[in-house]
């Protein structure tokens, strides 16, 4: 389905995407102000991890993955795609690579934190999973998606610590799944 030609293009075109992000980033970090940053320590990690991600996914494999397995994994980059500009719209100025929460910070229940407290991380556990498959480099997909997962869990144990101080947030989101929506589970706003 991809020639590596279209490999290489997807690579970069989601490298590319994450310069993006970094820029939006730093714009809306410049607008919100200050705040308390979630584990600073892992912010160099997960950029590590994301670097190892595109540069070990633009490496050229000599076998390409079924076309069955291709079509998964494409099909997860993009819902990855989706879910993180929904929530990039739906946090607003507030969305930020740094993991930094405004002093000021309104709680945001709307989007797709209807359903679940994370899922910007979903979509970032989505595409550490789903890029190399894409390109069949299936071993770098265990191997990243276990790092990711390493520089994760710290991150977002600290970042729910900085939101429970945030007045409104454990109300708002009390039985909230962090990163799969139960059924059921709905919120109205």
């Amino acid at each position: 389905m991809l020639s590596r030609r279209g490999q290489s293009a997807l690579v970069a075109g989601l490298g590319a995407m994450r310069l993006a992000e970094v820029v939006w980033s730093s714009r809306n970090l410049r607008r919100t102000g200050a705040g308390r940053q979630a584990a600073p320590r892992s912010f160099p990690l997960m950029v590590a991890a994301n670097v190892a991600l595109f540069a070990l996914c633009v490496v050229p494999r000599r076998r390409r993955p079924p076309r069955v397995v291709e079509v998964a994994a494409l099909t997860g980059l993009a819902a990855a795609f989706g879910l993180r500009l929904w929530v990039i719209a739906s946090l607003g100025p507030a969305w930020n690579v740094k993991g930094l929460v405004p002093e000021e910070m309104t709680v945001v229940t709307r989007g797709p934190y209807r359903w679940i407290r994370h899922p910007n991380y979903l979509a970032v556990i989505a595409e550490f999973a789903c890029l190399p498959v894409a390109v069949g480099a299936y071993g770098e997909a265990v191997l990243l998606s276990a790092a990711n997962a390493a520089v994760l869990y710290p991150r977002i144990r600290a970042e729910e610590a900085l939101l429970d101080r945030v007045p409104g947030y454990r109300e708002a989101f009390a039985g909230v799944p962090r990163f799969l929506p139960t059924k059921g589970r709905t919120r109205g706003r």
